[in-house]
């Protein structure tokens, strides 16, 4: 059998050189570039899956070439965002290789990168927003909790994993302002609107004793009914059930949506992109420009609907 006969052959297992080249990489990229979790154990995955099948080969991951990787993807249909994310763990596993051995021969210089399709981020509208809200019962603890969480998410655009990783330590009331630990571990202060901060202190004064009794002194902002963090899954869970509650459909609503729901508002209500951006914690400033995009959607539909000439 030729390199790159593309043919399936049965799962090989992981031989014990390629698995320590796959762990140091993991170490490395991890203390150097600070990746979060999911994407460290996405790239352990990738690497595995690209180990045994080039084990099924005879080859192992320092030996494989530019032949190889192309049959293995040939040999591996995936989403085109799946493959964008298996190229980069390829592409950073090679370089550190080659930086490591100054002789070696990276194989995926010259490999084409996927082009990946450009979705524009879907929001909210301003009253579904109003009614999303609205939706938790106030006269409970978990309801002064669920409209704190929701209206600190939508006044500060902050990702789900902020949200539920926020400590108590973390919010400074008197300034209005949060300290938020974002992706690659990057600090960054956050306002927070006074219609937040007022539910936010109702949740700290009525709910958030209640919910933390009997469990110590919990770090956390946001406790769930157990007195523990909340998670990424609990948010998401409630996110969906307010939805159904105001009549939204739920596929239609996430976490996010509430993130690109603040973004978008607030562009349209002139906010300057690059304070969107340090807003948002984004990196890159072409990152915030996709919301630029939104907006201009949003005003060519209100063109074409109300324009008797549209």
């Amino acid at each position: 059998m030729s390199i790159a006969d593309p043919s399936p052959t049965p799962a090989a297992v992981l031989v014990a050189g390629d698995a320590r080249l796959i762990e140091r990489f993991i170490e490395r990229v991890w203390s150097e570039d600070g990746l979060a979790e999911r994407t460290l154990e996405a790239y352990r995955r990738d690497l595995e899956q690209l180990a045994r099948w080039l084990a099924g080969r005879g080859r192992t991951l320092d030996t494989a070439g530019r032949d190889d990787l192309s049959a293995y993807h040939g040999s591996q249909p995936v989403s085109v965002r799946s493959m964008a994310r298996r190229q980069s763990a390829f592409r950073r596993f090679y370089a550190q290789l080659a930086r490591d051995d100054g002789g070696r021969e990276d194989p995926t210089l010259l490999m084409q990168r996927p082009r990946m399709p450009r979705g524009l981020p879907k929001a909210l509208a301003e009253r579904e927003i109003e009614a999303l809200l609205l939706a938790p019962d106030t006269t409970t603890p978990l309801g002064l909790r669920d409209r704190a969480m929701l209206e600190l998410m939508y006044a500060s655009g902050l990702r789900v994993s902020e949200l539920v990783d926020l400590p108590l330590s973390g919010l400074n009331p008197r300034q209005g302002v949060l300290r938020v630990t974002g992706k690659g571990g990057k600090d960054r202060l956050v306002p927070v609107g006074e219609e937040a901060l007022a539910h936010i202190d109702a949740y700290l004064r009525d709910a958030r004793p209640a919910l933390a009794r009997g469990h110590g002194q919990p770090m956390a902002l946001f406790l769930s009914r157990r007195g523990d963090a909340m998670t990424r899954q609990m948010f998401w869970t409630l996110v969906k059930r307010y939805a159904l509650v105001v009549g939204i459909a739920p596929k239609r609503v996430s976490p996010h949506v509430l993130r690109h729901s603040f973004a978008t508002h607030l562009l349209n209500h002139g906010a300057d992109l690059r304070a969107l951006q340090m807003l948002l914690g984004h990196s890159a400033l072409s990152t915030t420009q996709i919301y630029t995009l939104v907006a201009k959607e949003g005003l060519k539909r209100l063109h074409a609907q109300h324009h008797p000439r549209g």
